[in-house]
């Protein structure tokens, strides 16, 4: 099932389709309306031409502005899909990259990374960008993209909780999550990576870069623990914070779920 969630592009990474799984009650997400993936500043001619081949609707890009500014995304003459983003810092930096301020060593580093996941559903503006995402994908108003500077952090936690509120298995919303790690070519996903790290810190080890570009089972579930803590449960967080009600969560079953 991995190879066929991922599309395979040259300039865009962990670009790959999170429906699929199974749900609670029968029935599965479904499969060609959910992609997530990197930025796209490297996006090739082919790539283009392969991304407006799966007729997006509505991108919500989860970056700042700075990191819009920084990596613009490269679009097909042919783009005629919604942009969604919050007008202003939704981080200081991208989460991999403010984890390597001051980073001694990998352990080090997976201490961070688990330290900024469970403060990402305090941030106001993370939050914002992640409301917008529900109520889109509530419409039922074709495929969607949602995405971050490197597909894994901010992406990865707004892709949990869909899959939460949908209804699939915590452990097949895990190996979602975790696909990162194997998704496409890991190599120049690695090495795009590396360029915004060391622009920031200088030179931070191969060894540390990817570990910095890597997702780890325990980020996902320092972010879980600290929503658990806070709101007493992750419906809670999704009801009382992120606003996705009752209603909210039926339409969204009822535009992705099938048989």
């Amino acid at each position: 099932m991995e190879k066929s969630r991922v599309i395979p592009l040259d300039g865009v990474h962990n670009f790959r389709d999170y429906g699929g799984y199974p749900v609670e009650g029968g029935g599965r997400v479904k499969s060609g309306l959910l992609f997530r993936s990197g930025q796209h500043l490297e996006a090739t001619d082919a790539d283009l031409a392969g991304i407006e081949r799966l007729r997006l609707k509505h991108i919500i890009d989860m970056r700042g502005a700075s990191e819009r500014s920084s990596y613009p995304c490269r679009r097909a003459d042919t783009f005629s899909a919604s942009v969604v983003f919050y007008d202003g810092e939704t981080a200081a930096l991208a989460p991999h990259v403010e984890a390597a301020s001051g980073a001694l060593d990998d352990a080090a580093v997976h201490k961070k990374m688990e330290r900024l996941y469970s403060r990402l559903p305090t941030r106001e503006p993370v939050l914002w960008i992640m409301r917008r995402y529900f109520e889109l994908l509530a419409q039922g108003d074709g495929a969607t993209l949602v995405h971050c500077l490197a597909g894994k952090d901010r992406t990865g936690m707004a892709v949990a909780l869909l899959h939460h509120a949908l209804g699939v298995h915590p452990d097949d919303a895990m190996e979602d999550f975790l696909l990162t790690n194997t998704a496409g070519n890991i190599d120049a996903r690695i090495e795009a990576g590396a360029s915004a790290v060391r622009e920031k810190w200088g030179n931070i080890s191969d060894s540390t870069i990817r570990v910095l570009m890597g997702v780890d089972a325990s980020y996902l579930l320092a972010m879980r623990k600290a929503v658990e803590e806070a709101h007493g449960s992750l419906d809670a967080f999704l009801r009382d914070v992120l606003e996705v009600d009752d209603k909210q969560r039926e339409a969204l079953r009822l535009h992705l779920i099938e048989a």
